[in-house]
């Protein structure tokens, strides 16, 4: 650790380290060995720092009017913050494997009490069942290895897509692979009949949108629309990330 970075608290549980360091103006949530999970600008917990985390946002902008959101994994909490604070949200459900991760968010990363936000601590493959149908689903499952299998588990996946509503969107946060494409490129496009979009970003991933059904498109203008009415608000524009948009490779 550097002399410029903090350490705010170290958390060793069943599954290994949740760490919280300091530097400047940021916190950062790392697991295992000192591997980032997620970045929270200590001003603002609902800025989003990374593109990839952007780009799920937009995800959320996919539907004209979500009410309802489905967090299966929830790290920091930057992305469910900005959920809840851009998007005319009332119900949303937070799925957690980690109790130390909750306890952080909420202690030292900004993730505030909301009353429309329940979070439950547990396996999303098992507590997806008992879940309530959302318009929203996001699933970012990542330990220190990397994804968790359930990214490229199809009977998951399948499930995740049947708990939408009738017009909403599934977004997932994947690995891209060095051809530009999502891990588990195949097995995505045989699931979802190549019916969907993906967003890749900097970072290295491809952001999965995923509607309901095969009768469901991509509003494209709404979709800019909704995005240029946010801008002032968000502090940054998401045109060039929906510009990178393009039909299941």
């Amino acid at each position: 650790m550097s002399d410029q970075e903090r350490l705010l608290a170290e958390v060793r549980d069943a599954f290994g380290v949740v760490r919280v360091i300091e530097v400047g103006d940021y916190r950062f949530l790392e697991f295992g060995e000192g591997i980032e999970q997620s970045c929270v600008f200590t001003a603002d917990p609902a800025w989003l720092e990374y593109d990839y985390t952007r780009a799920m946002l937009i995800g959320g902008l996919c539907h004209a009017h979500p009410e309802s959101a489905l967090f299966l994994g929830l790290g920091a909490g930057t992305l469910t913050r900005a959920c809840l604070d851009y998007l005319p949200l009332e119900d949303v459900e937070a799925i957690e494997l980690r109790d130390a991760v909750v306890r952080v968010a909420g202690e030292l990363l900004g993730l505030a009490d909301d009353p429309r936000l329940f979070v439950r601590v547990g396996d999303a493959i098992e507590l997806l069942p008992s879940a309530e149908p959302a318009d929203l689903l996001f699933v970012d499952l990542y330990t220190d290895a990397g994804p968790a299998a359930a990214h490229l588990a199809w009977n998951f996946l399948q499930r995740c897509q049947e708990k939408l509503n009738p017009g909403g969107w599934l977004v997932i946060n994947q690995w891209a692979g060095q051809d530009d494409k999502p891990l588990g490129a195949a097995l995505l496009r045989g699931l979802f009949h190549r019916h969907y979009w993906e967003i890749p970003v900097k970072e290295g991933n491809v952001i999965l949108l995923v509607p309901a059904d095969l009768e469901q498109t991509l509003d494209l203008p709404g979709l800019h629309e909704r995005a240029e009415r946010l801008a002032p608000r968000l502090g940054y524009d998401l045109g060039p990330l929906i510009d990178a948009l393009r039909p299941a490779s």
